[in-house]
């Protein structure tokens, strides 16, 4: 009977595959778990923060894209 190499080597690559993706989900859930989580008020202020941080700047940067704007409008004569 002739062995066939490959056949027992893509075989015990898919095993090794395998057994890296579940070892990997187990040790994504063990980090998890040691996670420290921030607490609802702190969820909750911190996503306020980032909201009008995010609306200042978008603002900002709208009154400076109009005045540009216009600024051009002037400058080019339209």
């Amino acid at each position: 009977m002739v062995r066939n190499d490959s056949l027992q080597s893509r075989v015990g690559q898919q095993a090794a595959r395998r057994a890296f993706s579940f070892r990997f989900v187990g040790e994504t859930f063990a980090e998890l778990r040691r996670v420290t989580w921030p607490t609802r008020e702190e969820t909750t202020r911190l996503t306020v923060m980032v909201i009008s941080v995010a609306s200042t700047i978008g603002l900002f940067l709208g009154i400076i894209d109009v005045g540009f704007g216009r600024f051009f409008e002037i400058l080019l004569g339209n």
